[in-house]
């Protein structure tokens, strides 16, 4: 009897000593009854061990939280504050507008109606081309991005639309622009200066021109950047990018007729991009050494207005890219006055309105529907006089 009493004792010790539910299989068992969970289990909303029945959810930085005794906010989060947790699979089930394993980042706009992409606000950049940023400095030829440390990096997004389209989610074609024929205010009736010009300054290296030097004190002719190509890329108020073929750089010291040949050739270039972008312009071109000056006059009806500033494609493109350039060797080091460089040379007095400010746009279609008395793709052509 006696040893029958002491086995129960020892069976019901037992029983009391154990975790409960034996931490479901996912967890240590102490000494004190109290599970250990592994990691991502736990009970409930309090994420106590309990006994480890439940799944825990990712976190990540909260959008909204209750601050904490020193006005901290933006804690970590289950779910971030934007989805509910599954306990039985562990994922989390976000609101909408809201994704990612931890529901940590917004979604787009109509998913950008499939005319953009989906960028991160660290990512966006500035302006259409990098001059935008750079006010006229330096030949980088993409946009500018900007440094981003708030708490909401890797989180928010936002669309950046294809060429053509616009609006917070891409979902609207955008219209030709052009000049108000009616807008007298900035322009100038004698008509002698209404076009921007843009200046594109190339500014060789010194040095890396000692040889050449030597050769141009001996009476020889040539730079080192004769013969190599480079390209120019022009971006339309819709946001179109266009590329010229390549373009022959030889100023040979100066020589007239390679001027003359030089600015020839970057007017065919520019005249020559598709849908007449660029339908008219006026080119000039002037040396003296380190410096060649190129300006280039928007003189077309497509082109009236300020536009984007070109970007000159002045690295070196062999080898599965396009065009086919050797590029050039220019000055990158130098104080900012003395470097390759574009910049606008003379404001336009002509303006730059959707649809001329004479029609309204059918964003379906991207076409100006023309006010009556105004005709043309951008309704700055009067068919009657008001």
């Amino acid at each position: 009897m006696i040893k029958t009493i002491a086995i129960f004792l020892a069976s019901a010790s037992t029983l009391q000593a154990a975790c409960d539910n034996l931490c479901s299989g996912h967890g240590t068992c102490l000494a004190d009854d109290v599970c250990s969970c592994y990691d991502n289990w736990g009970v409930g909303l309090s994420m106590e061990s309990g006994d480890c029945s439940d799944r825990i959810c990712p976190f990540d930085i909260a959008w909204v939280d209750t601050p904490n005794a020193i006005g901290e906010f933006h804690k970590y989060a289950e779910c971030s504050g934007r989805g509910i947790c599954d306990r039985s699979s562990g994922l989390c089930e976000c609101f909408d507008g809201y994704e990612g394993k931890a529901c940590q980042r917004t979604t787009c706009p109509n998913d950008c109606s499939g005319h953009g992409t989906c960028e991160y606000i660290e990512d966006i950049p500035f302006g259409v081309v990098w001059n935008q940023y750079m006010n006229g400095y330096d030949f980088r030829s993409y946009p500018k991005q900007l440094n981003y440390y708030e708490w909401d990096k890797t989180k928010t997004r936002g669309c950046v639309c294809d060429a053509q389209y616009a609006d917070v989610d891409c979902s609207k074609r955008m219209c030709p622009h052009g000049n108000d024929v009616l807008d007298l205010k900035d322009n100038n009736l004698l008509g002698s200066d209404n076009h921007q010009i843009q200046r594109l300054i190339f500014m060789e290296d010194e040095d890396l021109n000692e040889a050449v030097s030597s050769r141009r004190l001996q009476g020889q002719p040539g730079t080192n950047r004769d013969s190599q190509t480079f390209a120019l890329t022009f971006k339309t108020r819709i946001n179109e990018t266009f590329t010229t073929y390549p373009i022959r750089f030889d100023v040979a010291n100066g020589n007239a007729a390679n001027l003359v040949d030089l600015r020839d050739d970057i007017h065919l270039a520019l005249l020559s991009l598709p849908n007449q972008v660029i339908d008219a312009c006026v080119v000039t071109v002037e040396y003296d050494w380190p410096q060649t000056t190129v300006d280039i006059t928007f003189t077309g009806d497509a082109v009236q207005g300020r536009q984007n500033l070109l970007m000159v494609e002045d690295f070196e493109c062999s080898d599965g890219c396009t065009p086919k350039i050797t590029g050039l060797v220019l000055e990158t080091t130098a104080a900012e006055s003395l470097q390759s460089r574009v910049y606008e040379f003379q404001e336009s007095h002509l303006n730059s309105y959707e649809c001329g400010r004479r029609g309204k746009c059918d964003y379906s279609t991207g076409l100006c529907q023309c006010f009556e008395g105004y005709t043309g793709e951008n309704c700055n052509e009067q068919t009657t006089l008001v």
